[in-house]
């Protein structure tokens, strides 16, 4: 049972990783439709969409429960 806890805890966890990266995207988007971004601005919101990716693509070969 530990085993089936543990992989449903990082399915878990990697849907929150996917909503992460969903919202850096977004939030980049959504902000450029609005207005023209100055290049720092730019690079803060890509390194958020970097990171999350990061982070997702870590988990998914720590745990292997990519989709």
């Amino acid at each position: 049972m530990r085993g089936f806890s543990s992989g449903v805890l990082s399915c878990l966890e990697r849907e929150r990783l996917e909503e992460e990266l969903s919202e850096a995207r977004n939030r980049g988007r959504n902000i450029m439709r609005l207005r023209h971004l100055t290049h720092p601005e730019r690079m803060v919101l890509e390194e958020r969409e970097q990171a999350a990716q990061t982070r997702l693509r870590d988990h998914d070969a720590e745990h292997g429960c990519q989709r």
